[in-house]
C-alpha cells in the first residue's frame, strides 16, 4: 500500500480509502447490509494496508455507521483513521451539532473520530449552518477530543466552494467529487489546487463517477485497451487521480470482495507523477470520446447566463448529456432533483435570450423541454447506495 500526506496535519493516509456507502446488501434492499461480508471486506482491506475508513449518517438508511463500528472491533479501530460526517441538512438548532456527533460516536462504538466533516455542503446549507452558529462550534469537538480534524464535503458550483473554503480558517481538509470527466464539475481541478495551496488535504470521492467510468462504452474501452490491453478502465481512472500530488487519497465505495482486491492492486501500483505524457493523452482521448457521445454540444461557456428566469442552463444540459453518454440517468436525475426548483428547466419562459447569446447556435429552448421531461422523471427515487460501484 502507498501512503500520502494528509495535507498539513502530519497524518499519513493510504492512497485508497474504504468508502462505506455501497456495502454489500441483502434482498436487494439498500438498508439491509450483508454484515458478515461487509465486515470481512473492511477488515481485509485494513489487513492489506488501508488505514482510512469513511462512513456517514445517511448511508444505507443509517446502518452504515453501525456496521463500520462492528467491523472496527477486535483491534481494528486502532489501525485506521475513521471518518464520518455531520448531517448538516438535518440540523435545525444549535444543539443538534453536538447531538448528532454524540449519536454517531455511539453507533461507531468509539469515543472519537479521526476526521469529521460537514456533509454535502452547498451554498444554501452553509448559510443555514452559519446562522445556527457552526463557525463557533467547529473548534469545540477538536478541543474536547471527540474529533481529530475538521473539514467538509462539497456538492455545488465552484464559487460556493471558494466561499466556504474562505469562510473558516480552521479547515483541515475537504472532500470533492473529482475524476477525469469532472475536471470542471463542481469544485473541480480549480478547487483541488486552491485547497491544496491552503495546506488542506483533499479527499476525492466519486473517482469513477458512481461506477460509470468502470462500465465504459465499447468505443471508450477500445481506447484504453489499444494503449495497454492489460489495464482496466478502472485502473486508468484511478491512476489518473493518484498521479496528481494534490490528491491526498481517493475513496472507493466497494460492494464486492473482487472490487476490493482490484482496487488494492491498483493502489499498490500508484505514485505521484507516475503517468507518462502518452498515458495522460490516452485519458484525454477517452474524455473527448465520451464528450462526443453527448447530444448537446454545449461547451459550458455560460454566455447564456444569467437566464432572466433563473434557469441554470449549462448544468441542466450537462446532466442530460451525462445520462445519454453513460446510458444511465439514475445519477443525473438525482442531481437534477437536488437543484433548487427555480433553477430547473421548467422555469423557462421561452424568452430566447439564451439562444441569442449562444455561440454554438444551440436550440436551447427545445433542449430544456427535453431535459426536464427526462431528468424530472423519478429524480427523488434514485438511491446511490443501490448502484454498486468502486
Amino acid at each position: 500500500m502507498q501512503y500520502r500526506d494528509f495535507g498539513n496535519t502530519g497524518l499519513k493516509v493510504s492512497a485508497l480509502g474504504f468508502g462505506a456507502m455501497r456495502l454489500p446488501t441483502l434482498n436487494n434492499d439498500s438498508n439491509q447490509i450483508d454484515e458478515a461480508e461487509a465486515i470481512r471486506m473492511i477488515r481485509h482491506a485494513i489487513d492489506q494496508g488501508v488505514n482510512y475508513v469513511d462512513t456517514a449518517w445517511p448511508y444505507h438508511g443509517g446502518n452504515s455507521e453501525l456496521v463500520v463500528g462492528k467491523a472496527l472491533q477486535d483491534g481494528y479501530r486502532e489501525k485506521v483513521v475513521l471518518a464520518t460526517k455531520l448531517p448538516v441538512y438535518l440540523v435545525e438548532k444549535t444543539e443538534d451539532f453536538d447531538s448528532f456527533l454524540d449519536k454517531q460516536l455511539e453507533k461507531l462504538q468509539t469515543d472519537h473520530v479521526g476526521v469529521y466533516m460537514v456533509h454535502a455542503l452547498n451554498r444554501a446549507r452553509w448559510e443555514k449552518a452559519k446562522s445556527l452558529g457552526i463557525l463557533d462550534w467547529l473548534q469545540k469537538p477538536k478541543e474536547d477530543g471527540r474529533v481529530g480534524y475538521i473539514g467538509f464535503s462539497f456538492h455545488d458550483a465552484y464559487p460556493a466552494f471558494e466561499e466556504i473554503l474562505n469562510d473558516y480558517d480552521g479547515w483541515d481538509f475537504c472532500q470533492i467529487q473529482y475524476n477525469y470527466m469532472d475536471v470542471n464539475e463542481q469544485a473541480g481541478q480549480r478547487g483541488l489546487h486552491l485547497a491544496a495551496e491552503k495546506g488542506l488535504a483533499v479527499i476525492v470521492m466519486e473517482p469513477l463517477m458512481g461506477g460509470s467510468l468502470a462500465n465504459v462504452p465499447a468505443a471508450v474501452e477500445a481506447v484504453f485497451r489499444e494503449a495497454n490491453p492489460e489495464r482496466s478502465p478502472v485502473d486508468w481512472a484511478l491512476q489518473w487521480l493518484w498521479d496528481q500530488p494534490d490528491v491526498a487519497l481517493l475513496l472507493s465505495g466497494m460492494s464486492t470482495m473482487e472490487q476490493v482486491e482490484e482496487n488494492l492492486v491498483s493502489a499498490s501500483n500508484s505514485a505521484v507523477s507516475s503517468m507518462s505524457a502518452a498515458e495522460k493523452e490516452v485519458v484525454t482521448r477517452a474524455r473527448d470520446l465520451y464528450k462526443s457521445l453527448m447530444p448537446i454540444h454545449c461547451t459550458g461557456c455560460e454566455y447564456c447566463l444569467p437566464c432572466p428566469s433563473g434557469v441554470y442552463i449549462p448544468r441542466v444540459l450537462e446532466l442530460y448529456n451525462r445520462g445519454v453518454a453513460f446510458d444511465n440517468f439514475g445519477s443525473p436525475r438525482f442531481r437534477y432533483g437536488q437543484m433548487p426548483d427555480e433553477m430547473k428547466a421548467d422555469q423557462c419562459v421561452e424568452c430566447g435570450a439564451c439562444e441569442e447569446a449562444c455561440p454554438q447556435g444551440l436550440d436551447i429552448i427545445d433542449w430544456l423541454k427535453v431535459c426536464h421531461a427526462v431528468l424530472g422523471e423519478e429524480s427523488a427515487a434514485y438511491d446511490p447506495s443501490k448502484h454498486p460501484a468502486h
